[in-house]
């Protein structure tokens, strides 16, 4: 199975959790592809068969800058996905209340207007309380793994 990986980062963090995430899909025999600009081009050339997208929160609750061009490409051009499987990790900070993984949020509303099935409820790694985000993220990849082999 081809699964994209979208990453977006401010700091890099989320970009390093995508990067892991590749490895262990990788490891779990998968084809796995992670771009951190890629362009809906990119992705279609690559013609997935799964999502995984890996997103910080910035602002008020928005998308890095990295990740929006191919957030809104995608978002305009509603490619045909529907019924495909995808997933989201989020990364935030919860002392920020209401726009806690917020980034996360708007991916998890884009994934519902192309309607992929959502195999994993969205992880939140909250930065006030993990200083190893990879690691934390491996439990919730071995369910998202087990979730794409059913």
């Amino acid at each position: 199975m081809k699964i994209a990986l979208f990453s977006g980062s401010v700091y890099g963090t989320a970009e390093e959790v995508a990067r892991h995430a590749e490895r262990v899909l990788k490891a779990a025999g998968f084809d796995a592809w992670h771009n951190p600009r890629a362009t809906l081009a990119d992705v279609q050339a690559f013609a997935p068969e799964a999502f995984l997208t890996v997103t910080s929160t910035t602002g008020m609750g928005e998308l890095p800058d990295n990740l929006q061009p191919l957030y809104y490409a995608i978002r305009d051009h509603l490619p045909a996905w529907s019924g495909l499987p995808g997933a989201v990790i989020a990364l935030g900070d919860s002392s920020y209340g209401d726009t806690f993984c917020g980034g996360g949020e708007l991916v998890r509303e884009l994934y519902a207007e192309l309607g992929l099935r959502e195999v994993q409820p969205m992880l939140r790694l909250d930065s006030s309380e993990s200083v190893t985000p990879e690691t934390d993220a491996e439990p919730w990849l071995a369910d998202f793994i087990a979730a794409l082999k059913n």
